[in-house]
């Protein structure tokens, strides 16, 4: 059978054996150790980076420059996207899958090499913003590469459920930096402070290590070696995306604004939130564990109902949901009581997040075809993530440190949801698409 014949029945049969088990176990661990090295800054964002890098600042300003150092990954997601969705559309998905992951582990190791403000002044912060970015050109390229590595091998019908599988390395990511953080809080405040942050940074070397030997053992997916078969590789995936696919491009964008947000909104600006109201920090991060591990069982679970019901009305049931939670959310908080708490953190990210981000995997990358297909679901994904997924925190802390009241928060969550509500509404329905399409 040739190459081409052996494609066109993959979706069907070959998919399902152990090289699919391999692919998907490979691409999620991968990215449980991208997600790791990404959102470990987030945590000791909130936790230390003010007071070691802008020490300066008053409480509140040195809260909102942490943040805003945060958000500068997000803003640099979208240049990873464009450089290594090109790449990948052009070269092979495989390859920026492991160039992207030894960039994340570069800057995550050298931010636990830092200096600090009181050792070399104001360029410990401007070295910090610099390694962020790195880390954001890192990420913003790997996501892609990672979920069409599992979806350009899954058999039709399945796509939601394994592609979920791949973002569950989000909260995995999340429980591993924040488990490691709560961990190291049990430090002294003067020992974590000295030494006791740099941790979770410099073990990123042994896990990237870890991660690129199994990356290195995957094949490439059969969507692409028919491209490469036919000689049919757009030589511009880029402008071939802005010339014939622009309405798809900005219903990927609105359709993550909302997800996205949400999950930075209770996985880091809470931190903050919570300890300003009089919540003990390990409460918070124990409740955002307790999150993490959920999302374990409902990510792959609404995976799997994407398959059924479809990707559309999952996101228009998440936005909806999402809507209501927005309001929901603080009072829930407000009343301190420690179960309350966290049960309204666990089920809520679920809610707003999982419902979403589990079938996205599946939903964004199908809304495109195979030439361009690394380039739009990465540009999509990315964009979305640095207008509203970075800045969420930075917003939130804006807006609540300006009317002191979380009303304004919560109405600019509303808009989000009704932003991703439109763009699923807008949206064709693609769970029973050939993805062997052009």
């Amino acid at each position: 059978m040739s190459v081409t014949q052996a494609i066109e029945t993959a979706e069907l049969s070959a998919a399902e054996g152990p090289e699919l088990s391999r692919i998907v176990w490979a691409s999620t661990i991968g990215t449980i150790i991208e997600w790791y090295d990404f959102l470990i800054y987030g945590t000791a964002a909130a936790l230390v980076f003010n007071k070691l890098f802008f020490p300066t600042l008053d409480p509140l300003a040195g809260t909102l420059a942490a943040f805003a150092t945060y958000a500068v990954g997000f803003g640099a997601r979208p240049l990873g996207g464009i450089v290594f969705g090109h790449y990948g559309d052009r070269l092979g998905r495989k390859a920026m899958l492991m160039l992207t992951m030894l960039i994340m582990g570069v800057g995550t190791f050298l931010i636990g090499c830092l200096p600090t403000y009181g050792q070399i002044g104001i360029w410990a912060p401007i070295l910090l913003v610099a390694l962020r970015v790195l880390q954001g050109i890192g990420v913003g390229g790997e996501w892609g590469g990672a979920v069409l590595m599992v979806i350009e091998h899954a058999p039709a019908g399945k796509r939601g459920l394994y592609g979920s599988l791949v973002q569950i390395g989000f909260p995995a990511g999340i429980a591993a930096s924040t488990g490691t953080f709560l961990f190291l809080t049990m430090l002294p405040e003067t020992s974590f402070l000295a030494w006791g942050w740099r941790f979770p940074f410099l073990i990123s070397a042994v896990l990237v290590a870890v991660g690129l030997f199994i990356r290195l053992r995957i094949a490439e997916t059969p969507a692409f070696e028919k491209l490469q078969d036919e000689q049919n590789i757009a030589p511009m995936p880029l402008a071939e995306l802005i010339a014939n696919h622009k309405r798809d491009l900005l219903i990927s964008i609105g359709l993550k604004v909302s997800e996205v947000a949400w999950v930075y909104i209770m996985t880091v600006f809470i931190i903050a939130y919570g300890t300003s109201i009089g919540l003990p920090k390990t409460l918070i991060l124990n409740s955002i564990l307790v999150a993490a591990l959920l999302e374990f069982i409902t990510m792959p679970l609404f995976g799997w109902a994407s398959d059924r019901v479809g990707r559309r009305a999952m996101f228009i049931a998440g936005s909806l949901v999402s809507a209501v939670c927005a309001f929901a959310v603080f009072a829930l908080l407000d009343t301190k009581n420690p179960m309350v708490v966290t049960l309204s953190i666990a089920v809520i990210v679920s809610l707003t997040h999982a419902m979403m981000f589990g079938p996205e995997a599946a939903y964004l990358p199908e809304l495109f075809g195979t030439k361009t297909r690394y380039t739009g679901c990465s540009i999509g994904c990315q964009v979305a993530a640095a207008i509203s997924g970075g800045l969420a925190p930075v917003v939130a802390t804006g807006l609540l440190g300006w009317t002191g009241a979380t009303w304004p928060i919560s109405i600019y969550l509303v808009i989000l949801a009704a932003i991703s509500l439109v763009s699923a509404l807008a949206s064709a329905e693609t769970k029973d698409l050939n993805l062997l399409r052009h």
